[in-house]
């Protein structure tokens, strides 16, 4: 019987991948037959519980160990995804840090923090796949809609960060494309995570900006990084796209 699992056969990396929307794009890819090597960085327990999940799912995960902050274990935790799996067709890049404070107060080491998370380590992790990827590969970061509207004070630092993803993704999908890789920034609004509950502090302020009036769900996010992974997106690249609940409409 034909299998209709849509990346059967291929290796995924995703980057920071233990919790939230992460370990959500981890199960995502591997229902879709994927085998997905994934990087955490605090608890190896909760990393152990979603690679066994994965696996009572009938998939294959790998955990590694490794900051995002650190470039030179980003690129060697890679290697050893490559090594373990022997390929690599997917990379996700999903670690972030959210530093959020007014101009007058936030400091240069969470500046510094922050960029060397949410954009050195995608470039980082970016450059070392593409020397292992396969043509016609997929690298998929995830950003925020917050590169496009930033609705209260604070987030300048965190907007800047998630807006330098929408000018490295239409680079590389320059630099890649003679390669048929793709290189897409996926922007998702509020989602419901442990980091930012949909009953948090602030949660209805911000369901009131939506169109949709609710927080989005992980398993939304990873539906769609799951769909530009697979064959039928092979046209779309350099692009930003938006699932934020009309958020930025």
């Amino acid at each position: 019987m034909t299998s209709t699992k849509t990346l059967q056969g291929k290796v995924a990396f995703v980057q920071g991948g233990s919790r939230g929307i992460g370990a959500s794009i981890v199960k995502r890819l591997a229902r879709e037959g994927a085998k997905v090597a994934f990087t955490y960085v605090s608890s190896a327990k909760r990393a152990d519980a979603l690679v066994n999940e994965v696996i009572a799912d009938s998939g294959e995960a790998f955990a590694i160990r490794a900051d995002s902050a650190d470039a030179a274990a980003v690129q060697q935790a890679i290697r050893t995804a490559v090594a373990h799996f022997g390929g690599l067709d997917i990379l996700v890049n999903n670690a972030g840090v959210l530093a959020w404070g007014s101009t007058e107060e936030l400091t240069l080491e969470q500046l510094d923090h922050t960029l060397a998370i949410n954009v050195r380590s995608v470039f980082v992790a970016s450059q070392e796949a593409s020397r292992h990827m396969t043509d016609g590969g997929r690298i998929i970061n995830i950003g925020s809609t917050n590169a496009q509207r930033i609705p209260v004070a604070g987030g300048a630092v965190y907007a800047m960060s998630k807006s330098a993803l929408v000018g490295l993704a239409k680079g590389m999908a320059r630099d890649l494309g003679p390669r048929g890789i793709t290189v897409n920034n996926v922007q998702p609004g509020p989602v419901d995570t442990e980091m930012n509950p949909a009953d948090g502090e602030g949660a209805e302020y911000l369901k009131g900006l939506m169109a949709l009036g609710r927080y989005g769900r992980a398993e939304e996010v990873s539906s769609f990084v799951a769909y530009l992974a697979g064959t039928e997106a092979g046209f779309i690249t350099g692009a930003s796209l938006t699932i934020d609940g009309g958020f930025s409409a």
